[in-house]
């Protein structure tokens, strides 16, 4: 079961999004917690300068958060190796009240299951007169003395001597592969030992004669005592065979660990088998599922930042148990069955609400998670310039850059730079950077936000921009669909569309909006763009 909690900020993470996982995830652990940083999609180069800078890895990336069979508490059960004795498994099967057994080879791989119906089937129908297993398989399940070892390996038929010891040397009954079970017959004992069998097997607990034990030694025969009479020992040993002699080895219904319940759930429902090994990836058997490990599945834990929407959010969030939401955006639309904690602050940034949950905290902040939580604010507030910016800002950035000891306008356009390159990068790559899909009003959105030093950059492939916005438009369904170049030097943005109403935008910023129109102090998605389009939308109602 994965017992973490994952910590991960919004598809398409930005900056603030990757830092604030990191941070609070150091946090919560700080405070004894088992956290583990995630995101959900390719870190952007600037947050890639960042975590360089301050030697922090990457968080591990996530695909989705839907319920795995790891996730599940399923059975543990104790597997055997196809050694072992049919008997020993049905003891194995009795103590833990099972009634399938994993079978594994010695470095614990999946190679067959034995049930028992298996074990009930081979008492009725087996082969009761030949036995392949150990001489240590004998010697365990009849309790047997050892008289003399000569080899471990027992193949061979049974032979019980009823007939007289005339009958059975002339017949020949004896053979080099016999397993003979008897009495004190020590003359059959004898010729036993002369014919060289497999194992001699002496019933009732009786003494032999030391010097039919010493021959048995010169001769390299196996001689063990049982307490067990004939006719009992005479039903026993078929169970000393191996267990890998009834096992199911071919066609096993199983499932790697990694798989997903949603894709197992029907298969397992369906089928006629009531238990099923779960395995890794490697093929090393882990466990047993049931249906009843349907009833109520095991959800992943999972704290979110820096977003509290669906779409947002990484997919099977559904399955997940949603534990804490820390952000600065609005309210959106993500629902819980039980009461959690939610923190959302009107500023700038989600490290400046971690910013002030270390200090509530009392937990100190390490030079590197300083140097992380000043980079997502100082990128989230486009330096403090954006109209987000608020007092709690200013105040963490001032504390969090003397901490984290650095020169933070040179660092800052460092930073800026390295995440407006646009080097190696096509025009998806640059648009869904930091692309956002919302619901306003009614209607789908989806906004990019592209940062740049240069629009030029930009402008000299505006056709290639615009063919792409006019695809991506169409194919899911936007109202409008919106690229917003935010110059940071400018400190204000320039314009590429595609809108199902031609005055939508002219409404939303209040002059004529065409491709590329650049529109003086628009820098806040969140504060200035959404609600713009809310209020034009409504307005054009």
């Amino acid at each position: 079961m994965e017992d973490k909690v994952l910590i991960f900020g919004h598809k398409n993470p930005d900056t603030d999004s990757i830092t604030s996982a990191i941070a609070y995830s150091y946090l919560k652990n700080a405070q004894g917690f088992n956290t583990e940083p995630c995101m959900l999609g390719e870190i952007p180069k600037e947050a890639a300068f960042v975590l360089n800078y301050f030697g922090k890895e990457e968080p591990r990336l996530l695909d989705n958060v839907k319920i795995q069979l790891k996730d599940l508490d399923y059975d543990k059960i104790i597997p055997l190796e196809p050694s072992n004795s049919i008997l020993k498994a049905y003891n194995h099967m009795n103590a833990h009240k099972i009634r399938t057994l994993p079978i594994v080879d010695p470095e614990g791989y999946l190679i067959g299951i034995a049930t028992m119906k298996d074990i009930a089937m081979n008492a009725i129908n087996g082969d009761y007169h030949s036995i392949h297993t150990t001489f240590n398989n004998i010697r365990s399940d009849l309790n047997g003395e050892i008289l003399n070892y000569g080899h471990s390996d027992i193949n061979g038929h049974i032979v019980i001597t009823a007939f007289h010891d005339s009958t059975i040397i002339k017949q020949q009954r004896i053979e080099p592969d016999s397993i003979v079970i008897t009495g004190d017959r020590f003359d059959i004992i004898e010729h036993a030992i002369l014919v060289k069998v497999q194992l001699i097997i002496v019933t009732g607990d009786l003494e032999i004669p030391e010097l039919l034990i010493e021959k048995a030694k010169v001769s390299g025969v196996n001689v063990i005592r049982t307490h067990y009479d004939t006719y009992s020992t005479s039903k026993l040993i078929n169970q000393t065979n191996f267990i890998s002699t009834i096992m199911q080895s071919e066609r096993i219904m199983k499932f790697k660990v990694d798989e997903y319940l949603e894709n197992c759930k029907e298969v397992i429902q369906s089928s006629k088998h009531s238990k099923f090994p779960i395995v890794d990836g490697q093929g090393k058997y882990l466990g047993f599922i049931g249906r009843t490990h349907f009833l109520n599945p095991t959800k992943k834990n999972v704290i979110l930042v820096d977003h509290n929407e669906y779409a947002q959010s990484a997919e099977g969030l559904n399955e997940a148990e949603v534990l804490e939401i820390i952000d600065h955006h609005k309210i959106g639309d993500i629902n819980t069955a039980l009461p959690i904690t939610f923190r959302n602050m009107p500023v700038g940034s989600t490290n400046t609400i971690i910013f002030q949950l270390y200090k509530e905290s009392k937990v100190d902040i390490p030079k590197s998670i300083a140097g992380l939580m000043l980079s997502g604010i100082v990128s989230d507030t486009l330096f403090l310039k954006s109209p987000t910016t608020t007092y709690f800002d200013e105040h963490a950035v001032n504390t969090l850059k003397d901490i984290a000891q650095i020169d933070l306008q040179n660092y800052a356009m460092e930073m800026f730079k390295s995440g407006t390159s646009l080097d190696g990068r096509s025009e998806s790559d640059v648009f869904f950077n930091d692309f956002k899909e919302f619901v306003l009003e009614g209607y789908k959105i989806g906004i990019s936000q592209v940062f740049t030093l240069n629009f030029d950059e930009i402008a000299a492939n505006q056709d290639g921009y615009l063919k792409l916005i006019q695809s991506i438009h169409e194919s899911r369904d936007h109202y409008l669909t919106l690229m917003l170049v935010t110059d940071i030097i400018k400190e204000g943005s320039y314009t590429l569309f595609e809108s199902r109403h031609e005055r939508l935008l002219n409404m939303a910023f209040g002059k004529v909006v065409e491709q590329g129109t650049f529109i003086d102090s628009l820098v806040s998605r969140k504060k200035q763009i959404i609600p713009m389009i809310i209020n034009a939308i409504n307005a054009l109602k």
